[in-house]
């Protein structure tokens, strides 16, 4: 789901857990997490080029500002999360980004989530050891 509103454009991100709302703008390149930076944010180097991956694969590093609120799971999952949602709302921008982003494989949702524990078993997979004898 995207939406203009006011020269900013909206788009939902998701993975896992972790539903990020994103708003993306032109400006400078400035990128607030849940009111703080990015970098303060997501402490790991590998969760922030994941956040800027979407910029670089078309080429608009430092021409946009991105306010994202992110809820739910755990750190990679939310940094996911707001890729997703910023690569979504650079689509909506402009179509022709659309191509780059898709092939890149940002625009397809993974739908991977925990698997449920079943009962009569100590895990969603795992059983308790059989005994023969």
């Amino acid at each position: 789901m995207s939406s203009n509103i006011s020269d900013r454009t909206y788009a939902t991100g998701k993975r896992k857990n972790a539903v990020a709302r994103v708003y993306v703008r032109p400006g400078t390149g400035t990128i607030v997490v849940n009111g703080r930076s990015y970098e303060q944010y997501f402490t790991r180097a590998a969760s922030q080029l994941l956040v800027q991956q979407p910029f670089e694969i078309v080429e608009v590093q430092g021409r946009y500002d991105v306010e994202a609120t992110v809820a739910g799971g755990g750190l990679a999952a939310q940094a996911d999360s707001v890729r997703f949602g910023i690569a979504r709302a650079l689509a909506a921008m402009e179509s022709e980004r659309r191509t780059p982003l898709k092939k890149a494989g940002l625009l397809t949702r993974d739908a991977r989530k925990k698997e449920r524990k079943k009962y009569g078993q100590p895990g969603a997979r795992k059983r308790y050891q059989y005994s023969k004898r």
